[in-house]
C-alpha cells in the first residue's frame, strides 16, 4: 500500500515527460492552423494581434489550452467585430471542445470540415452573416451545445441534429430554411433542456415525441406556421419554465392541464387562433412573470388568482374578447412593469393597484368599457412611459399627479367623459411626445406651460370645451407635427408664432370662434400638408403670399369672413369647397372657366379682353357724340 503514492507520482512524471516530447510538433501544427484561421478574418479591434508565430497558442487572445497537454481546447471570440470567413483549418485542432464565435460579422459557409472535431462539446456561431446549406455535423456525437441561430442559412431544415443525442441546448432559429416540419425523431434528444426553433419556416404539428423529452425547460417555436390544437401533452414537461409559441396557427382551447406546470415563469401564445375561457388554474401559477395571450379570441374573465400573484412583471391580453371586471387586487403584490389589456370588453371600475410597486412603465387599457374615475393611485407610477386609456367610459377629473409624470412619453385619455382643466403641472412632463385629450369634456384655458414640452410632437385637444386664446407659447414647439384644436370655444387671433413650428404637418383649428387675419408667418410652414381653419370668424383679405410656399394636400378655409381673390394655386389645393361660406371671396373669370369653379367672379377685375372691348365701345360712343355736334349734321 505504501508504494501506491510513489507509483502514481511516477505515472504523472511520465505523462509530463511524453507531453513535453510531443508538444513542440503538435503546438506548431496548432499555431499554423490558428494563423490560417486568423488570415481569413478582418480584425478592426486588433484583438488577434497576439496571434503570431513567436507566441504559444495558449497565449493567443481568446484561446484556452489543456493544462497538461498544452493543446488548444477552447476558442472564445464573442462580440469582437470580426468579419471574414471561418477557415476549415480549425478542424486540425483535434482537442478542441469549444468553438464560440457569436455576435460578429462572419460570412460565407460553415466549414463541413468541422465534422472532424469529434471532441467538440460546444459550437456557437450565432448572430453572424453565415449563408448556405448547413453541413451534416452528425459525427459530432459529443456536442452538448449547438447554436447556429440568427444567420442566413438556407436549404432544408437540418434534421440530422436529432442524431446528436447528447445535446442539452439546441438553437437553430432565425434562419432562412426551406419550409419544412419539425423532425419526428426530435424525441431522440432525451437530454435536451433548451430549444430555439423560432422563425424557421416550420409548418405542421409539433411531433408527439417532443413531449417525451421530460428534461425540457425552455421551448421557443415562435413565428412559424405550426398548426393544430394547442398541445395537451405539453403538460408532461414538468420542468418547463418558458413557453414561446406566439405567431403561429394554433387553434383550440388552453387545456386545464397547463396549470400543472407549476415552474412556469413565461407564457407567450399570442397571435394564434386560440379561443375559449382561460382555465382558472392559470391564476395559481405563482412563479409566473410573463403572461402574453394577445391577438387571439379568448373570452370570459381573467382568473381571480392573477390578483394574488407575487412575481408578475408583464401582462398582455390585447385584442381578445375578454370581459367582466378585472381582478380587484391585480398588481397589488407583484412588481408589475407593463400591462396591455386594450381592445377587450372589460367593465367596472378601473384597476387601482397597477402602480402599487411603483415600477410600472407601460399602462395600456384603451378600447374597453371601464367606467367611473381614473384612480389617483396611478400617480405613483413615476417611471411610467406610456399611458393610454382612450375609448372607455371613464369620467371625473384626472388626478393632478398624473399630469406631471416626468418620464411619460404618451398620455392618451381620448374618447372618454373626463372633465376639469389641464393644470400648469403639465409643464413638468418634459419627456412627453404625444398628448391626446380629444373628445372629452375638458374646459378652461389651454395652459401656456405646454410650450415647455420641447419634445411634443402631437397635441390633440379637439372635441372639448377649451376657451380663451390659443397660447402663443405653442410656437416654440419645434417638434410639433400635429396640432388639433378643432371643436372647442377658442377665441381671439391665431398666434403668428405658430408659423415657427417648422415640423407641422397637420393643423386643424376649425369650429372655434377665432377672428382676425390668417398670419403671414404660415408661409414658413413648408412641411404642412393639411390646414383646416374652417367655421371661425376669420377676416381680412386672403393674401396668396401667406400660403404660396405651402404644398397642401388638404385645405379648408370655409365658413369664415375672408375676402379677396382665390389664386389658382389655392383653388387647386382645396377646390371650391375649401372657400364656401366666405361671401367676400371670388375668382377671376378666366380661372372660373378653366377650373370649372363654382365660386363667383370678381367684380372690377376684368380681363384684358373685357377692358379692350370697353374702350372700343367707349371710343365709338365719343365718336358718335362728336359726329352729332358737327356743323350741318
Amino acid at each position: 500500500m505504501a508504494k501506491h503514492p510513489f507509483s502514481f507520482l511516477h505515472f504523472l512524471l511520465c505523462c509530463c515527460f511524453f507531453s513535453t516530447l510531443l508538444s513542440p510538433s503538435l503546438s506548431s501544427v496548432e499555431v499554423e492552423a490558428l494563423l490560417r484561421f486568423k488570415k481569413q478574418l478582418k480584425d478592426p479591434l486588433h484583438r488577434l494581434d497576439s496571434w503570431k508565430v513567436s507566441n504559444s497558442p495558449c497565449e493567443f487572445f481568446g484561446v484556452s489550452c489543456d493544462p497538461i497537454t498544452g493543446l488548444v481546447t477552447k476558442i472564445s471570440l464573442d462580440n469582437q467585430s470580426l468579419s471574414g470567413e471561418i477557415s476549415p483549418s480549425i478542424s486540425e485542432l483535434q482537442s478542441l471542445i469549444s468553438l464560440v464565435l457569436p455576435t460578429n460579422l462572419l460570412s460565407g459557409h460553415l466549414p463541413a470540415e468541422l465534422n472532424k472535431c469529434i471532441n467538440l462539446r460546444e459550437l456557437n456561431v450565432s448572430v453572424n452573416n453565415l449563408i448556405g446549406t448547413l453541413p451534416d455535423l452528425s459525427e459530432l456525437r459529443n456536442l452538448q451545445i449547438l447554436d447556429l441561430a440568427s444567420n442566413y442559412f438556407s436549404g432544408p431544415f437540418p434534421s440530422w441534429v436529432t442524431n446528436l443525442t447528447g445535446l442539452v441546448s439546441l438553437s437553430l432559429g432565425d434562419n432562412n430554411y426551406d419550409e419544412g416540419e419539425i423532425p419526428e425523431s426530435i424525441g431522440n434528444l432525451k437530454n435536451l433542456s433548451f430549444i430555439f426553433f423560432a422563425r424557421s419556416q416550420l409548418r405542421g404539428e409539433i411531433p408527439e415525441s417532443f413531449f417525451e423529452i421530460t428534461t425540457m425547460e425552455s421551448l421557443d417555436f415562435s413565428t412559424n406556421n405550426i398548426s393544430g390544437n394547442f398541445p395537451k401533452s405539453i403538460a408532461k414537461l414538468h420542468k418547463l419554465y418558458i413557453i414561446e409559441l406566439f405567431a403561429n396557427q394554433l387553434t383550440g382551447e388552453i387545456p386545464p392541464e397547463l396549470a400543472n406546470l407549476t415552474l412556469l415563469q413565461e407564457i407567450d401564445i399570442s397571435r394564434n387562433y386560440l379561443y375559449g375561457k382561460l382555465p382558472e388554474g392559470l391564476g395559481q401559477l405563482k412563479n409566473l412573470k410573463v403572461f402574453h395571450i394577445f391577438e387571439n379570441n379568448f373570452s370570459g374573465e381573467i382568473p381571480a388568482g392573477f390578483g394574488d400573484m407575487r412575481n408578475l412583471l408583464r401582462f398582455s391580453t390585447y385584442r381578445n374578447n375578454l370581459s367582466g371586471e378585472f381582478p380587484a387586487n391585480f398588481g397589488r403584490f407583484s412588481p408589475l412593469k407593463s400591462i396591455d389589456i386594450s381592445e377587450n370588453q372589460f367593465s367596472g371600475g378601473f384597476p387601482k393597484y397597477l402602480c402599487e410597486s411603483g415600477k410600472l412603465l407601460f399602462l395600456l387599457a384603451l378600447g374597453n368599457k371601464f367606467s367611473g374615475e381614473f384612480p389617483g393611485s396611478c400617480s405613483k407610477c413615476r417611471d411610467l412611459r406610456r399611458l393610454r386609456i382612450k375609448e372607455n367610459l371613464l369620467s371625473g377629473e384626472i388626478p393632478s399627479g398624473i399630469w406631471g409624470l416626468p418620464e411619460v412619453v404618451i398620455i392618451d385619455f381620448g374618447n372618454n367623459e373626463f372633465t376639469g382643466r389641464i393644470p400648469p403641472q403639465i409643464g413638468t412632463a418634459t419627456s412627453l411626445t404625444e398628448l391626446h385629450l380629444e373628445n372629452n369634456k375638458f374646459s378652461g384655458k389651454i395652459p401656456p406651460e405646454l410650450g415647455k414640452l420641447a419634445n411634443l410632437g402631437k397635441l390633440y385637444l379637439n372635441g372639448n370645451d377649451f376657451s380663451g386664446k390659443i397660447p402663443s407659447e405653442l410656437g416654440v414647439l419645434q417638434q410639433l407635427s400635429s396640432l388639433h384644436l378643432e371643436e372647442n370655444s377658442l377665441t381671439g387671433l391665431i398666434p403668428a408664432e405658430l408659423g415657427k413650428c417648422a415640423m407641422l404637418v397637420v393643423m386643424n383649428i376649425a369650429r372655434n370662434s377665432l377672428n382676425g387675419n390668417i398670419p403671414e408667418s404660415f408661409s414658413l410652414l413648408t412641411n404642412l400638408h393639411s390646414l383646416n381653419l374652417s367655421w371661425n370668424t376669420l377676416t381680412g383679405s386672403l393674401n396668396p403670399d401667406n400660403l404660396k410656399n405651402l404644398k397642401l394636400s388638404s385645405l379648408d378655409l370655409s365658413m369664415n369672413q375672408l375676402t379677396g381673390i382665390v389664386s389658382s394655386n389655392l383653388l387647386q389645393m382645396g377646390g371650391d369647397k375649401a372657400f364656401l361660406g366666405n361671401k367676400g371671396l371670388c375668382v377671376e373669370k378666366c380661372l372660373k372657366i378653366q377650373m370649372h369653379s363654382g365660386l363667383k367672379v370678381c367684380r372690377g377685375n376684368n380681363t384684358k379682353e373685357e377692358l379692350l372691348l370697353f374702350f372700343i365701345i367707349l371710343g365709338s360712343y365719343f365718336s358718335w357724340l362728336l359726329g352729332c355736334n358737327l356743323p350741318g349734321m
